[in-house]
């Protein structure tokens, strides 16, 4: 990670290198979202091919080998839902930025992130240890429906796998785990700096799960931290086991069926998972893996500054 921010730096002209570059008291830190609209930061579109190619590498080094194909997918999805939406954006111009937070060369602790409409990757590293959250995917639209790439679905085990767990629960457990007929609008955090669970309906607990069931809702919940490297995904997995797994909770709102607007969450005592399926006729996805201890490096920053002098 040190290594390829520092090349995407060195590559970039000095005008570029100011917009990527901030530190880690700017306020705007902990300000994000997944909405279209400029973010701070050196814009993808603007970069010349080599470029390209550097910004890339950075992403990649958030990312699983699974995730950054999703991710890099999830840029190229943009530009079809400016085709499909009437626009005429040609290849390249994408509409994503990089920011690089403190000095890797020199830091101890610093950060970078990449964000643009429906895709949002913050990754804090303190030595050699990293969070990754805020961690957004979305998919607008869910599935293509016309033009040359009808049929695509970028985020299928987003879904996929919530509607395994969901169509193994009997009456008694679905009447626990839907907790409305009605799905939100939107993800209940939305995009706010500190993800707050008092918001998120609770659903049925992992404890009163058979076991086959337990397995399909461990493999939701690792599925998302399983964007990450593979180091990360096991710290996260550790931290929600030592938690207690039995106090995750999954919660169903909307439609059961394939078509109808739907939602779901998976609270843990670390970690919140949301994914919602309602706009444009249940044709768009959103969904966030929150850590709700170390969100923008959280705890992780917190012992860093209490242990060094600033």
């Amino acid at each position: 990670m040190r290594a390829a921010a520092a090349a995407l730096a060195d590559a970039l002209d000095p005008d570029s290198r100011a917009r990527l570059a901030t530190t880690l008291d700017d306020p705007a830190y902990r300000e994000w979202t997944y909405l279209p609209g400029p973010r701070d930061g050196a814009i993808l579109a603007d970069m010349t091919e080599p470029q390209r190619d550097l910004a890339l590498a950075l992403l990649d080094t958030g990312c699983s080998a699974t995730s950054r194909h999703s991710a890099r997918a999830v840029i190229d999805l943009d530009i079809v839902r400016r085709q499909l939406g009437g626009g005429n954006p040609q290849p390249g111009d994408d509409r994503f930025w990089w920011r690089v937070i403190g000095d890797p060369a020199r830091d101890d602790a610093w950060a970078w992130r990449v964000n643009g409409h429906h895709l949002a990757i913050h990754v804090t590293v303190v030595g050699d240890d990293i969070t990754v959250t805020p961690s957004f995917f979305g998919s607008e639209p869910a599935t293509v429906l016309s033009g040359p790439r009808q049929g695509l679905r970028v985020l299928t085990a987003e879904e996929d796998l919530a509607r395994d767990l969901l169509a193994t629960l009997d009456a008694d457990q679905q009447a626990i785990a839907v907790t409305s007929d009605e799905a939100p609008d939107d993800i209940l955090t939305r995009n706010d700096p500190v993800a707050d669970d008092s918001v998120i309906a609770r659903g049925i607990a992992r404890a009163d799960l058979r076991p086959d069931q337990q397995e399909r809702l461990a493999a939701l919940v690792q599925h998302y931290f399983g964007r990450t490297p593979d180091a990360a995904a096991r710290d996260a997995w550790d931290r929600a086991t030592r938690a207690g797994l039995d106090e995750i909770r999954f919660a169903w709102a909307g439609g059961l069926e394939r078509g109808q607007r739907h939602y779901y969450s998976v609270l843990g005592p670390t970690f919140l998972l949301e994914y919602d399926n309602t706009q444009d006729d249940a044709n768009h996805i959103h969904s966030v893996w929150r850590d709700l201890r170390e969100d923008f490096g959280g705890d992780l920053l917190a012992a860093h500054y209490n242990a060094s002098a600033h």
